[in-house]
């Protein structure tokens, strides 16, 4: 799965298996005009039937303009990648490079002009022999007429996928699609109803120096766990593991990615293939990462509300998209942190992602930056109330801290005094409703160090 998508990501493999498609046709139809003849080609009217000269001249003009669209369009795509990093963060790259839209413009060109250079060679206008490809001639004019619709396409494209509410559309797209991977969790079934609280009844500790760590091979973060190949080992040997680094953490070589717990030996052979379970690669990705979907979303919004780029309308987007990914996550049952076999035996053992707790760290983070607009402030206070009344009745008081905490912190910060009203409305509305129960305590925003 991780050379899938480092594949996705890249702005070569496409564009190379059009260029292998784009050969490997030039090939067949110079091959079915040295079987049909120039007869038939006569007999077809609509086709280009050209002598040797004009065929050079069609097929050269193509190429030449496709390989010099070909470089406009990457230039392009690299000024369009540099002013994404610059605006919206590095971490969004990604994103911008694994458009299936700009590999298939890039792989069109390319492709038209490695067709119309194979094409070419074959042309021959000699006293001792003559030969024109007349269909190949052809459908090189069909590929050129199809690459200027497809610089149109990419011109439209390029000035949309660069704006924030497209990118924001597809962050959150990102973020529903794991939340839709994650809860419930894929890494086994639940605990049957004849094994409920066996977690309780077995403890860890019991299998003390069998314990087993499973090392990381290299450094980097955690990518993907194949939650299934783990069930599967752990039943085939009889095993109890533990997942130390859950996606989107990082490891040093030699950390241990997982433990297993065992009352016999384990082999080497098993070890190995246990090893495999977890990708590890240099960046974090959104597949299994929940909050580093989560935390793309917010590092746009800390850089809107930056003193460089001063842009609060962008905050007030990245908050609606973020109340849209917590909403869409309070409607799902959180797995258990236990996953049971078939037969009720407990065989891996996960550490959950609570809702509070990302809720709670994403408008912290953004509450520290936004103490002095009494639009994000006031927005971010709107985005809680509804959020709690979604989330848990267990994990609510989390956010009614943050509420509190966000709103103590932006009267203390806020110059004006209608803007410190405007908040006051806003944190009112939560309050007077009955479903904020307010901890009056000193500002503490629940997730990280108290502001000063």
């Amino acid at each position: 799965m991780n050379r899938w998508d480092r594949l996705r990501t890249s702005f070569w493999f496409l564009p190379s298996t059009l260029a292998v498609v784009a050969t490997g046709l030039s090939f067949l139809l110079i091959q079915v005009d040295t079987w049909v003849g120039t007869k038939l080609v006569q007999q077809l009217g609509w086709l280009y039937t050209f002598g040797p000269e004009g065929a050079r001249a069609i097929l050269s003009a193509i190429a030449g303009s496709m390989i010099t669209v070909a470089g406009l369009t990457f230039s392009i795509t690299m000024l369009t990648l540099q002013l994404a990093s610059s605006q919206f963060g590095p971490r969004l790259l990604r994103n911008f490079m694994r458009d299936r839209g700009n590999q298939v413009v890039l792989g069109t060109f390319i492709s038209t002009f490695i067709y119309c250079l194979l094409v070419l060679r074959t042309v021959r206008g000699t006293d001792e022999s003559s030969f024109v490809p007349h269909l190949s001639v052809a459908f090189g004019v069909i590929l050129a007429i199809a690459s200027i619709a497809v610089l149109i396409f990419f011109i439209h494209h390029t000035a949309t996928s660069i704006r924030i509410e497209t990118l924001l559309a597809q962050l959150a797209s990102d973020a529903r699609c794991a939340i839709d991977r994650l809860f419930p969790s894929e890494m086994g079934d639940e605990p049957p109803a004849h094994a409920s609280g066996r977690i309780e009844q077995i403890s860890l500790h019991d299998f003390g120096g069998n314990a087993q760590p499973i090392s990381a091979p290299s450094s980097g973060y955690v990518q993907h766990i194949d939650g299934d190949l783990l069930m599967q080992l752990a039943i085939e040997h009889d095993l109890i593991v533990r997942i130390e680094a859950p996606p989107g953490s990082f490891v040093a070589a030699h950390d241990a990615v997982l433990t297993t717990f065992s009352d016999h030996c384990i082999s080497d052979e098993t070890l190995g293939k246990l090893r495999q379970v977890a990708v590890i690669g240099d960046d974090r990705t959104p597949t299994q990462d929940l909050e580093f979907s989560i935390r793309r979303i917010v590092e746009i919004a800390q850089r809107a509300l930056s003193p460089g780029i001063n842009d609060p309308t962008t905050a007030l987007y990245c908050i609606d998209r973020l109340e849209e990914a917590f909403g869409y996550l309070a409607q799902r049952n959180p797995p258990s942190p236990a996953r049971y076999d078939q037969t009720g035996r407990l065989r891996v053992v996960v550490e959950v992602v609570r809702f509070d707790e990302l809720v709670c760290s994403a408008f912290s983070a953004l509450a520290r930056y936004a103490g002095s607009d009494a639009d994000v402030v006031s927005r971010i206070l709107a985005a809680l109330f509804r959020l709690r009344a979604k989330a848990p009745p267990d994990q609510r008081q989390a956010l009614s801290d943050v509420h509190e905490a966000t709103f103590r912190f932006s009267q203390e910060a806020l110059p004006y005094d209608a803007d410190k009203a405007a908040v006051y409305k806003a944190y009112q509305h939560g309050s007077r409703s009955g479903e904020f129960l307010v901890n009056r305590r000193e500002t503490d925003f629940g997730c990280g160090p108290t502001p000063r």
